[in-house]
């Protein structure tokens, strides 16, 4: 069963000097239970996405249903059955912890009680706090307080629209932990986040970028689409590395990640030669270049360039 269907969505923004195409066709579908992650960069159209499938916007074309419901015509009903945690933090800041996820519960004919089970695990971590003004949470804090206050009425299907950006690591990692255990739960959820590293805690990725999705498959599937071979590269002068990389005519794509440039030649073939050639040729001290298995990021750059 699907519960999530998107077809031919279109969105522009129009203002007095131009006219932004911020969703350009976009179709896709999400099963129930699924964790389905939208990745790209600011600007992608992903909370556009978000807004319209929680009935917050109005498309100009195309049509999408959640669980089985009209985002235009039943948009009543689909706002009693989803969970919503905007990119900002939305709550009340001069509301206490405990008022705020209250107020929520109130809002739903629901009580904290009631569907204390669901939100135990993330709402326990914060318990402690339960007084203080959800303004003086730290960031981990006010994502856990907008996790709960979005779950207390026990949605079917769950937005959750970059939770993660500005959080700390740990943070992170204990986020997506509490992801998967609410998946268990039966729980629809659909996350976008510009962090490509999250993708492979997803079930299914959507690639998106400028208003178009330009791939959709399991982590594994994407990655495994990526056919050259793909190598890691550095030096003790890493820009002045890209630069001489990039100027070869042999080379298909170099961009850095991390500490290394990771190359893509067009005609693979004795690429660890021609590798060393560059470092010769450019007098590069401390170098390093190995094969690597591509991720999910070189992937997307890959596809950028398609």
């Amino acid at each position: 069963m699907q519960s999530v269907i998107v077809e031919n969505i279109i969105k522009n923004y129009r203002t007095k000097k131009e006219t932004v195409e911020a969703l350009k066709g976009i179709s896709f579908s999400v099963d129930k239970g699924e964790i389905f992650g939208l990745i790209g960069p600011d600007g992608a159209g992903k909370t556009s996405i978000f807004r319209i499938l929680t009935t917050l916007l109005l498309a100009d074309s195309g049509a999408a249903t959640v669980d089985g419901f009209d985002v235009v015509k039943d948009y009543k009903k689909i706002r009693n059955r989803v969970g919503y945690m905007p990119g900002r933090f939305s709550l009340y800041q001069d509301l206490s912890v405990q008022e705020n996820l209250e107020f929520f519960a109130a809002i739903f004919n629901t009580t904290i009680r009631e569907n204390y089970n669901l939100i135990k695990d993330i709402y326990q971590q914060i318990e402690p706090f339960k007084t203080r003004k959800a303004g003086q949470l730290s960031g981990g804090m006010k994502q856990k307080l907008a996790l709960s206050c979005a779950l207390i009425h026990k949605p079917s299907v769950l937005f959750l629209d970059e939770p993660t950006t500005g959080v700390d690591a740990v943070s992170r990692k204990e986020f997506w932990e509490m992801l998967h255990r609410l998946k268990m739960e039966g729980i629809t959820i659909l996350v976008s986040t510009p962090y490509m590293d999250e993708a492979s805690l997803c079930d299914r990725v959507a690639l998106m970028q400028k208003g178009v999705i330009m791939t959709i498959n399991t982590p594994a599937g994407i990655i495994s689409g990526f056919k050259k071979p793909i190598w890691a590269m550095r030096s003790s002068e890493m820009y002045r590395l890209m630069n001489a990389v990039k100027e070869d005519e042999t080379v298909e794509s170099c961009f850095p990640f991390g500490q290394y440039q990771h190359i893509v030649f067009k005609n693979p073939g004795n690429d660890e030669q021609r590798l060393q050639e560059i470092a010769r040729k450019g007098n590069f001290t401390q170098v390093e270049i190995q094969s690597i298995r591509p991720n999910i990021e070189d992937c997307f750059m890959a596809l950028m360039q398609q």
